[in-house]
């Protein structure tokens, strides 16, 4: 008997025509690095008394269908999550160097059909309604460069066989932290130990009464942009940006070449005022939780460019 393995798992992802129905075709298999994508449904003890001490039998509550995924940030498959995420990119340039420019804000996002294979037992998971909740990352010196994918999905749907077909495959091809770069307001943003950013949509999961237990929808709200700067305290360039209240630009970038390059700007980010503490003879150093807002120059609160040889998304 064939016992699962991570190493053997698969996942594949399309994008849905009708929201909640798999599409026939059309899916790609996705590099990932975990997932607890899947359905739960928790029973309810029983309230009932004159029984005995013993209790009754449990019922079963509402299905819940969501779970993260880790992906690598790379140069091609990325630009599917990011769509996921923000809608429809506007796509530019000629064969073979495309630019493909994601903006916030959009009030359509679009559903995914994902597929998480277990072939050994075999278990092939079909989730559809997957719609992009939070998409997160995180800057360091070294080590591998990846996103976190929050989703809220619709349904589960279990079977012994694939139903993605033969997925397209991605030109993988990773960015890392020795490609990444910050920027402030153009220029280069020096003493940075780590930085870390989230994009939320804050979706409202449409929790109407059905006979199946699924949602109807999950429409997105007001979004958010924040994130976490740890520097080490050279100078208050960032101290005085807090203590005025006023916005800086943050510009985050990871670039392989002039034509392979993933760009993230935060148009207008505003600043705390954070504790400096001395926790011995090391050096100092200085977080700051940002949060970025609509600019009203740039027409939206944050920008991504992803620079690279796919024709469209």
């Amino acid at each position: 008997m064939a016992r699962a393995q991570g190493a053997r798992s698969q996942l594949a992802a399309a994008f849905e025509t009708t929201y909640g129905t798999a599409p026939a075709g059309g899916f790609f298999q996705m590099p990932f690095a975990s997932a607890s994508l899947g359905a739960e449904q928790p029973l309810i003890e029983s309230e009932l008394l004159g029984y005995g001490r013993d209790p009754l039998p449990p019922i079963k509550d509402a299905v819940t269908v969501d779970g993260e995924i880790e992906v690598p940030v790379d140069l091609e498959a990325i630009g599917f999550w990011l769509k996921a995420a923000f809608g429809d990119p506007t796509t530019t340039g000629t064969s073979p160097d495309y630019t493909h420019t994601f903006t916030s804000g959009s009030w359509s996002l679009p559903s995914m059909s994902i597929e998480v294979g277990m072939p050994e037992v075999p278990r092939f998971a079909m989730y559809t309604g997957c719609v992009l909740d939070r998409l997160g990352m995180r800057m360091e010196r070294s080590g591998l460069l990846t996103a976190t994918v929050g989703l809220v999905a619709q349904g589960e749907a279990v079977a012994a066989t694939s139903q993605a077909g033969t997925p397209s495959a991605w030109n993988l091809q990773r960015f890392g932290h020795f490609n990444g770069a910050i920027m402030r307001d153009g220029a280069a943003l020096g003493n940075v130990v780590s930085a870390e950013f989230a994009y939320a949509n804050n979706l409202d999961r449409i929790e109407t009464i059905r006979n199946d237990g699924r949602i109807d929808g999950a429409d997105p709200s007001i979004a958010a942009l924040t994130g976490r700067i740890d520097v080490r305290f050279a100078d208050t360039t960032l101290m005085d940006q807090a203590l005025n209240g006023t916005a800086a630009e943050l510009e985050f970038s990871w670039t392989l070449s002039p034509a392979q390059s993933l760009t993230i700007t935060a148009h207008a980010v505003y600043l705390p005022r954070p504790r400096v503490e001395i926790q011995g003879p090391q050096g100092i150093q200085a977080s700051f939780e940002w949060q970025a807002a609509y600019d009203s120059a740039a027409g939206q609160m944050c920008t991504v460019v992803l620079n690279n040889q796919v024709a469209g998304y």
